[in-house]
């Protein structure tokens, strides 16, 4: 649990806040792109013809000591440090309430002709955003299936 997360249980600060506007974009994708290049940007955009449906993201724990928190790529229960392949680091925020967030987990697209970086996967996790340290967004994109 981060420092400032022990003094005050129900306060998600600045984290959540960025969670829930991405959240919202997602649910309404549409729109010129804005002259802000950071999470909390206006709109999705993209520069192709596809509009944009997701702005992925990275997230940093309060324990992970610098290193993204990453989440295996299928149901199946693995271990990320023995099995680096079948597991990624880039997510989409599915659900939010209070300070608990749902992510689904993006894969690298295996498809090296496809425009989109990352394809969608049924893995889904939910997080407490108090340990949530850091969120670093990646390009807005498009990912099928969603």
């Amino acid at each position: 649990m981060c420092e400032n997360e022990k003094n005050n249980n129900n306060n998600c600060g600045c984290i959540n806040e960025i969670l829930k506007v991405i959240l919202i974009l997602q649910q309404n994708a549409c729109g010129p792109d804005s002259c802000l290049d950071t999470c909390d940007k206006p709109m999705l955009g993209c520069g192709t013809p596809v509009n944009c449906n997701t702005r992925p993201v990275t997230l940093y724990t309060c324990c992970g000591n610098g290193t993204p928190w990453c989440m295996p790529t299928t149901k199946e229960v693995m271990d990320c440090n023995r099995e680096p392949n079948t597991c990624s680091c880039v997510f989409r925020i599915e659900k939010l309430e209070d300070c608990c967030a749902t992510f689904r987990v993006l894969a690298i697209n295996p498809d090296p002709t496809s425009d989109s970086p990352y394809v969608a996967t049924d893995s889904f996790f939910t997080i407490d955003l108090g340990c949530v340290c850091a969120i670093k967004c990646l390009n807005d994109t498009f990912v099928d299936c969603i």
